[in-house]
């Protein structure tokens, strides 16, 4: 397929919703966009160049408001964290994070993490992939439209170094058994655990997955390597 048909027909990592944006965030946006955002622009960037130095490469997709990227960035200093959102609502959130924080390590690109990830990262570059929360789709008439389906993981993993990993979770039991599904299919990925693995120190709790939780809503975590 003519690489201008898979820009048309590729599953997107996001859903446009209306979000109200305070003036704060928008002036994040306005301010400090400049300073910490990437362009989107079809060509491969230089990681090590972004962020100023060499350091294991994350790729954050999906990030919400930004709240657990920031704490994880600030966690852990040693990485560098490119955080990929569309929503300009949690883009000024987190922009506003770093600044309150001076958090130096994240850099974020506003758009299509799909888009992103086929045109400006190159193969065997990250070191490390987080999706948290992606949007379940929970219709199953629009199960279709999730994110993890083999042809966006077989893609996804050739810009994972070698024993770099991905992490994926959920808080929707069906999409945890989809996406195990989807990534044990993968001949280049291997589970770190037998199904599910247990929430590493690094994946924060959120406000919203507290809740759950007390709630006695269920998450699922899932962590796998790419091979050698």
């Amino acid at each position: 397929m003519p690489k201008s048909d898979l820009r048309n027909r590729h599953i997107r990592s996001y859903v446009l919703r209306q979000g109200r944006i305070s003036s704060a965030q928008q002036r994040a946006c306005d301010t400090l966009l400049p300073l910490y955002g990437i362009p989107y622009n079809a060509q491969l960037l230089n990681l090590d160049q972004a962020f100023g130095r060499i350091a294991p490469k994350i790729v954050e997709i999906g990030f919400g408001m930004g709240d657990s990227t920031a704490t994880i960035a600030r966690s852990h200093p040693e990485n560098d964290y490119l955080a990929l959102e569309v929503h300009t609502p949690g883009v000024g959130n987190l922009l506003q994070l770093i600044d309150a924080h001076q958090i130096s390590n994240i850099r974020i690109i506003q758009h299509d993490a799909v888009d992103v990830l086929r045109d400006m990262v190159d193969a065997n570059t990250l070191d490390g992939v987080h999706i948290f929360f992606p949007d379940p789709w929970h219709k199953a008439r629009h199960n279709k439209r999730r994110l993890i389906q083999t042809q966006f993981i077989s893609q996804l993993v050739g810009k994972i170094k070698p024993k770099g990993y991905l992490h994926v979770a959920t808080d929707w039991q069906d999409y945890a058994e989809q996406v195990l599904t989807v990534l044990s299919a993968e001949p280049a990925l291997e589970n770190t655990a037998e199904d599910y693995a247990t929430r590493p120190a690094y994946r924060t709790l959120t406000k919203f997955e507290q809740r759950g939780i007390r709630l006695g809503h269920g998450v699922w975590d899932l962590i796998f390597i790419r091979k050698e």
